[in-house]
């Protein structure tokens, strides 16, 4: 009998084990912070489980460079008539007195300041001095699921999420994780969809979705 009982008790044990495994849930190796799951799949975003990161385009963004809808003060030391503040039109120029149109499209503000002085060294001053800075930038854009889409002006280290905000903040039925972003330099537009912690430039335009879930 006692032979008989041991195999029967291995059996028992065993029949239990396999039953508890079969009803033991299985456990995600990973979570999503933020946003829905389904929304996640649904834009095939992967998930940033270290916590947000900003977003950079390039690591070759180098410093600002000026386009149309930039205003510019530009300082002559010693020229009232020509220190000013000036716009940079569609062309991509600004018009001073005395030396006409200035290319400023794609060019730092050093850089223009360098143009104006080598046109007013061709005959109008014999030493200038100039200096040129950003006074306000251009624009940027936001569109879809927020509550005041449109153009509003860019301040300094605007984030994705403060350009939300600036909008009125999200509608019901936006996607709050990531957003699209088009920005366009000197190599051309570029596309990508950025979380919202991203820094902004000016010009940019932000493309809030609308979630599928």
């Amino acid at each position: 009998m006692r032979a008989f009982r041991l195999p029967l008790i291995a059996a028992l044990f065993l029949a239990l084990a396999v039953s508890g495994c079969m009803h033991t849930p299985v456990l995600p190796t990973g979570t999503v912070a933020g946003g829905g799951d389904l929304d996640m799949l649904a834009y095939n975003i992967k998930p940033n489980l270290a916590g947000p990161v900003p977003y950079t385009f390039s690591t070759s963004d180098g410093p600002y460079r000026l386009d149309a809808g930039d205003k510019l003060r530009i300082v002559v030391f010693g020229q009232e008539g020509l220190t000013n503040t000036y716009a940079v039109d569609a062309g991509g120029a600004i018009t001073m007195p005395l030396i006409g149109a200035v290319r400023a499209r794609g060019l730092t503000p050093p850089e223009v300041a360098a143009v104006i002085t080598a046109k007013l060294k061709k005959g109008y001053l014999r030493e200038p001095y100039v200096a040129v800075e950003v006074e306000t930038y251009r624009p940027f854009f936001i569109l879809g699921e927020v509550t005041a889409p449109g153009q509003y002006p860019f301040v300094p280290n605007m984030t994705v999420e403060s350009a939300i905000a600036i909008a009125g903040g999200f509608t019901p039925r936006a996607f709050r994780t990531n957003v699209t972003i088009t920005r366009t330099d000197a190599s051309g537009a570029s596309r990508v969809a950025a979380p919202m912690g991203t820094l902004l430039r000016p010009g940019d335009t932000i493309q809030v979705s609308e979630r599928w879930f």
